[in-house]
């Protein structure tokens, strides 16, 4: 198996409105891939069309090398969820939702469980529902993390959490794909965790894929240049990946920034600055 999600030429509209339009990346063993782009841009529906919740329009999803797992017994257990919204029992606390889980998932790790609970430092007799976002996102991705999943797919799941709450969560995330050749989907607006824990990044606008890459070939070898207009002719038009203009002058986006005439100097990138840029740029 060399993918623990294949996505393939995946479509999805709602009436007229398109919403995935021909998207294909994978999720490989041992890789953290950063999905990201403006609300909207398609990243929840194609969560929801992973794990089943919504019918593709086209295309293929395979999880594990297969299609319709859902349909198989054991799947949920190889696969941890955490969306924006938390989806656990709210009148229940940790300790209960504990003994819940032990029954509903054969492969569930108490001592696992509650280390995380220790290093999150959530409450274990306080009911979840008098919990704030932040320790609400802890307690699923805790729970995701405990059942032996080989892939977890997280939509925001550090979205309300303080710097530090936020360094120890991505530490065990990180753990988990180092340690069990895992994989995770990793959904994010806050672009320095993805630029921190992602192998891979995957950039969505308007339901179609404009950037995916190995994180470390992007900072290595794609670049910034700012442009008078009529310099756009020194570039290979080859390298060339995005642009924007600015009245008569113009910021480009090159993919081999070694490929650069002498006489252009390109400017490093940060991650945030690498999505808002694709987000933003006109058509080449």
């Amino acid at each position: 198996m060399s993918n623990l999600l294949e996505i393939k030429n995946l479509s999805k509209s709602f009436n007229d409105k398109v919403v995935l339009k021909d998207i294909t990346f994978n999720v490989p063993p041992g890789s953290i891939v950063g999905f990201v782009g403006d609300n909207g841009a398609g990243k929840s529906t194609t969560f929801k069309t992973v794990l089943g919740l919504i019918s593709k329009d086209s295309g293929t999803v395979k999880i594990f090398g297969e299609e319709d797992n859902d349909k198989k017994a054991g799947f949920k257990e190889k696969i941890g969820v955490v969306f924006d919204a938390m989806n656990l029992p709210a009148n229940l606390t940790i300790k209960q939702l504990n003994n819940v889980f032990k029954k509903m998932f054969n492969s569930w790790n108490t001592e696992y469980f509650y280390r995380l609970v220790g290093t999150f430092s959530l409450p274990t007799n306080k009911k979840i529902n008098k919990f704030s976002r932040g320790m609400s996102m802890k307690l699923s991705v805790a729970v995701a993390l405990s059942h032996d999943a080989k892939l977890l797919l997280l939509d925001e799941a550090t979205g309300g959490l303080d710097p530090s709450s936020r360094e120890e969560l991505l530490k065990e995330l990180d753990n988990f794909v180092k340690n069990n050749d895992g994989g995770i989907l990793l959904s994010s607006h806050i672009m320095s965790d993805v630029e921190k824990i992602a192998t891979h990044i995957v950039i969505l606008r308007n339901g179609e894929i404009l950037l995916n890459e190995k994180k470390d070939k992007v900072f290595k070898d794609y670049g910034f240049v700012e442009l008078e207009d009529d310099q756009i002719g020194l570039i290979n038009k080859n390298i060339i990946v995005a642009r924007r203009n600015h009245g008569s002058n113009c910021s480009v986006l090159v993919s081999e920034k070694q490929k650069l005439p002498p006489e252009v100097e390109p400017k490093s990138i940060s991650m945030e600055e690498l999505t808002v840029f694709f987000t933003r740029s006109e058509p080449l």
